[in-house]
């Protein structure tokens, strides 16, 4: 039997390859890597026994543990879902003021609304709530359906001008499309309306009074003789400095000429009354930090 080479400093035997001078060494694997695979490869097969493991037509193996990785995460959500309810119930079962007494709730509250609102609110009210052209603000008292839990909740409930079956309606005639006034008229109830809430305008006395008396017989149905607005109808306060659409002379002049119609969704559908619920008491925080 031939003797192989050894490597003179190690001892080990070598292969008989040299580069430049470089024997390659015939070292045994170690005991350790051995004892490593063949506890992998009986691992592998103990697993593929257990636990789902292998694909087939239709199916795979189940494994003699019954594990089903779609029930733990069924299961995993069911718990979440009824986790959430323990803090959520008390949102539908107790009025606004309640709520805020308890501060575990308002804690979730505080947590969750500002994201309700960014995905549901903010694109047309602003993220501050401060509205815009065409766009209530929320911040403010002006209102036009009422700023109360009960009656906010209700408009998130059904929306304005919208197709649920209850929705609140509110709409603003075209006076001058429909030719029930004349453009020297709505010029006269323009600066008349101008007038009453504090705008500078340059009518005169007799012009103003002409205003008034077109007010009286065309408006005041809706905006009321003091022309501060009817909530139950959603007609805004004429009085005050807060206008949804403009209070210059061209925008007014075509909002009496061809009319308003807001609009906006019911969220029934679309958010649960814990959800709508967190969102009321999230616009009524909104307003009070905007009067501090």
């Amino acid at each position: 039997m031939s003797v192989k080479e050894r490597d003179p400093l190690t001892g080990h035997e070598t292969t008989g390859h040299e580069w430049n001078g470089i024997t390659e060494l015939n070292t045994r694997v170690p005991r350790v890597i051995w004892w490593a695979i063949g506890i992998s490869h009986v691992w592998a097969l103990v697993y593929w026994v257990l636990m789902p493991a292998w694909p087939l037509v239709h199916t795979y193996t189940k494994g003699l543990l019954g594990y089903d990785q779609q029930l733990v995460v069924d299961d995993r959500v069911a718990r979440a879902y009824r986790e959430l309810e323990t803090w959520r119930a008390p949102l539908t079962e107790l009025p606004a003021h309640q709520i805020r007494e308890i501060p575990e709730i308002m804690a979730h509250v505080n947590a969750t609304a500002p994201a309700l609102f960014g995905d549901y609110c903010a694109g047309c009210h602003g993220t501050e709530g401060a509205g815009g052209p065409g766009f209530p603000s929320l911040v403010d008292d002006a209102w036009l359906w009422g700023g109360d839990a009960e009656t906010i909740m209700e408009t998130l409930r059904v929306g304005i001008n919208a197709p649920h079956p209850e929705s609140r309606i509110a709409q603003m005639l075209a006076f001058g499309a429909l030719d029930i006034l004349t453009r020297p008229q709505i010029r006269a109830v323009v600066d008349y309306v101008q007038s009453l809430s504090g705008l500078e305008t340059e009518a005169t006395p007799e012009v103003l009074a002409e205003g008034e008396a077109i007010f009286a017989e065309n408006c005041v149905s809706c905006h009321g003789e003091d022309a501060r607005g009817i909530r139950d109808l959603g007609a805004p306060d004429l009085t005050d400095d807060t206008w949804i659409y403009g209070g210059d002379d061209a925008t007014m002049f075509t909002t009496v000429n061809l009319g308003r119609q807001g609009w906006m969704p019911s969220f029934e559908m679309r958010l649960s009354a814990a959800q709508r619920m967190m969102l009321t008491l999230y616009l009524q925080d909104l307003a009070a930090e905007a009067d501090e």
